[in-house]
């Protein structure tokens, strides 16, 4: 027999004369075991009342603290053809929570045994730590059936405290608070008559029940499960991390039965255990003592039914006792228990799908498991159905035949349950194709120390390979990289990125993928030139002058230069007396220098490999002023702060000239505009090299309005003269300027 902790009972009176009952739940144990770290479960059961066979109900009752519940009612075989629904109030907050569907259509008893405490009951539902509960049960329309099921009870889970890490993180003692003499209006605490004892089913603690029976000691035309602990063999694939039942607080005095093992593992059932996805996986070992208590306490079975526990932050708990290398005969898939494995993701996956680190936590275990009886989890397999009925999706199995099934399916895929929802359902092909391998989704995404021109890299032998995939890697072996198709370096699984140094010459470059299957993938290969050879200036940087306006800081001038690579020139940089990037295919630039300043252009040239050569030159622009040249004819003097210098020469008189003499490569002449301007004959080394029109719409001062340029330096003589344009005859000069 279950140990009992009864109800105290009580009620006070409201403040408009209504009367409140409220319940709460006193173990007959030690009171001052609340105080302690370490706190026990326990399993309160408060009965449901109702006068007609539609409905059932508790009203808003204070209780001592739980974390989970479920409604349950006599008889493992009956199913409750209506809707239960329950609201929580929050210890931390005194917050109503809205109503919440409880998931009632779940898998039978494939075949109850006489005078067995088995119960049929909903799925467990994780509200966090609460303190009241209010429940309504309604029979759904149209239900061909008598009522509701006997015996309906709303069943209350305190996973207490159990670890460790729980010890040191949660609250050390627990006070159930006191009942208040007036009702909050938001509280639903509804008025009734005062209860008695002998009203609500007692709670049960966490004592062992007496020899209930398990969910699945059904026989079955499938092969018997067997009390004999068989070998467990090795599998193809590494086991994962898991979390052991020691390590989740399990109390084994609620599993007093020997385990079960079916012959082998032919597939697995992934389940979700329904609930808030709200959770702290702080509070995963808590859930997971919840639902072992719910299924041996309040369903009767003698252990939690099922074999593994994912949540969302992927850590796998060890579910039914046996040995997780073992064929644990489970209570999870009603049916198909004996030839297959149960896992359930902690979470209401409906509408939200399961976490990555869910995903590839149920892709490790099931094809570790699988991998032990040489099973790939992208197969299929024929199972044996241990009781007829219809999935969710239509399709009939006759008890005694064999039906098709992936290795990983779903619970629904065997039963008429919604379960694991419509999320979780669409993520299987993901969980079979990351279990089964190879890698997916593998990528190069970058190649660090060689540069990429078209479809060739370059580098100077140094390189870092980085990838991405989609499978995770805790489900990969190791990564290889290849040059030229042989593996000259490896990484770990969680990896990514490996280094290598190429030699010189032509190379193919590749990432292989290695699943725990042994599985490969590998991406298409990268081609790769390792070369050493710095880049050339066929012509070194060089400065010369072009037309525009003329400052003392700043001469219109042009750079230029050109560069080259024995394979792919990348770029070449302006690196002083300022900074700039141009192009591999650019070889000149419109700058301005200061005047009567030694400037030293530098710039650097690189290639794709990384290679680099660096060319300098230094330039000097300098003034020569009109009072510097050699006159003939009449010119006359002007003075204003728009000429450079602040003075000009001005003439008008035909064959008038100026004449500068100068050592350098490169000279600009430089003079005023106006539309009254007239013209300029120029000549070079005493040849004449063409006329120049000073004629502008608008007045321009300090033009320099013709240039010449010499492959180097050298002495040369600029001589302007006076063309005597008939109607505007005069020209103004500013100057020459030359680059020395």
């Amino acid at each position: 027999m279950k140990r009992r902790a009864w109800i105290t009972l009580g009620a006070v009176v409201l403040g408009g004369g209504g009367l409140v009952t409220y319940a709460v739940a006193t173990p007959s144990q030690d009171p001052a075991a609340a105080g302690r770290a370490k706190r026990p479960v326990k399993v309160y059961d408060l009965a449901l009342k109702g006068t007609t066979s539609g409905k059932r109900e508790l009203p808003g009752t204070q209780t001592k603290q739980f974390s989970m519940l479920g409604v349950s009612w006599t008889g493992a075989t009956k199913r409750l053809h209506g809707s239960a629904q329950v609201r929580t109030r929050s210890l931390e907050t005194g917050a109503w929570t809205a109503w919440k569907d409880l998931e009632a259509n779940v898998d039978p008893l494939e075949s109850p045994e006489a005078g067995s405490e088995t119960r049929g009951a909903s799925e467990p539902l994780w509200v966090g730590p609460s303190d009241g509960v209010q429940v309504q049960v309604v029979r759904k329309n149209g239900s061909t059936n008598s009522g509701l099921p006997k015996g309906l009870q709303v069943n209350l889970v305190d996973p207490g405290v159990a670890t460790t890490a729980e010890m040191k993180a949660k609250p050390a003692a627990y006070v159930a608070p006191a009942v208040s003499d007036s009702a909050s209006p938001t509280d639903p605490v509804t008025p009734t008559d005062p209860v008695t004892p002998t009203d609500s089913a007692s709670p049960s603690d966490s004592a062992a029940p007496s020899a209930p029976a398990s969910a699945s000691s059904a026989p079955s035309t499938s092969a018997s499960p067997s009390a004999t602990t068989p070998t467990a063999p090795p599998s193809t694939v590494p086991e994962p991390p898991i979390t052991s039942r020691a390590g989740w607080g399990a109390d084994e005095s609620l599993s007093p039965d020997p385990s079960e093992y079916n012959p082998d593992v032919k597939a697995v059932f992934v389940h979700h255990s329904d609930g808030t996805n709200d959770y702290s996986c702080a509070d995963s070992a808590s859930i997971v003592r919840g639902i072992y208590a719910y299924h041996t306490q309040t369903n009767g079975w003698n252990d939690i039914g099922y074999n593994f526990l994912v949540d969302k932050c992927g850590t796998i708990f060890e579910g039914r006792k046996g040995g997780v290398d073992r064929p644990v005969l489970g209570a999870h898939t009603y049916g198909w228990n004996r030839e297959s494995a149960g896992i359930a993701v902690l979470g209401d996956h409906t509408s939200t799908g399961a976490t990555n680190a869910a995903l590839a936590s149920v892709a490790r275990i099931a094809a570790w498991k699988l991998g032990q009886y040489n099973a790939d989890p992208v197969s299929t397999v024929k199972l044996t159905a241990g009781a007829t009925q219809t999935n969710y999706f239509g399709t009939s199995f006759t008890a005694g035949s064999q039906y098709t099934f992936n290795r990983i399916s779903a619970h629904r895929d065997g039963y008429n349950t919604q379960c694991p929802g419509s999320s979780l359902y669409g993520q299987l092909p993901t969980i079979r194709a990351w279990a089964s391998g190879p890698v997916q989704g593998l990528k190069v995404t970058s190649l660090s120390g060689a540069g990429q021109s078209g479809s060739t890299y370059y580098t100077k032998g140094a390189i870092t390979a980085k990838w991405s995939t989609t499978t995770p890697g805790s489900l990969i072996s190791k990564f290889e990289l290849l040059v030229d198709g042989k593996a000259v370096a490896t990484a770990s699984g969680t990896a990514t990125s490996v280094g290598t140094t190429l030699a010189l010459g032509t190379h193919t470059v590749a990432v292989r993928a290695v699943h725990q299957s042994g599985k490969t993938t590998t991406t298409p290969a990268l081609n790769v030139v390792a070369e050493t050879t710095a880049p050339t200036f066929t012509t070194a940087p060089k400065l010369s002058l072009r037309t525009g306006t003329v400052n003392t800081s700043a001469v219109p001038v042009t750079l230029g230069w050109k560069a080259t690579d024995n394979t792919v020139l990348k770029s070449v940089s302006l690196l002083t007396p300022t900074t700039a990037t141009f192009g591999p295919t650019t070889a000149s630039s419109s700058r301005t220098a200061a005047s009567g300043t030694a400037n030293t252009w530098s710039m650097k040239a690189y290639d794709y490999a990384g290679n680099t050569r660096t060319s300098s030159a230094s330039f000097t622009p300098v003034i020569l002023q009109e009072t510097s040249a050699t006159k003939s004819g009449t010119w006359t003097s002007r003075s204003s702060t728009s000429y450079l210098g602040g003075k000009s020469y001005s003439s008008g008189s035909k064959a008038a000239s100026l004449t500068w003499t100068f050592t350098g490569r490169s000279a600009s002449w430089v003079a005023s505009r106006a539309s009254s301007s007239g013209q300029a004959y120029v000549y070079v080394d005493g040849v004449k090299v063409g006329t120049v029109d000073l004629k502008s719409s608008s007045t321009l001062y300090r033009q320099a309005i013709w240039t010449k340029s010499w492959s180097s330096s050298a002495k040369h003589t600029v001589k302007i003269v006076v063309v005597g344009t008939s109607g505007r005859p005069t020209i103004t000069t500013d100057g020459l300027v030359y680059i020395k």
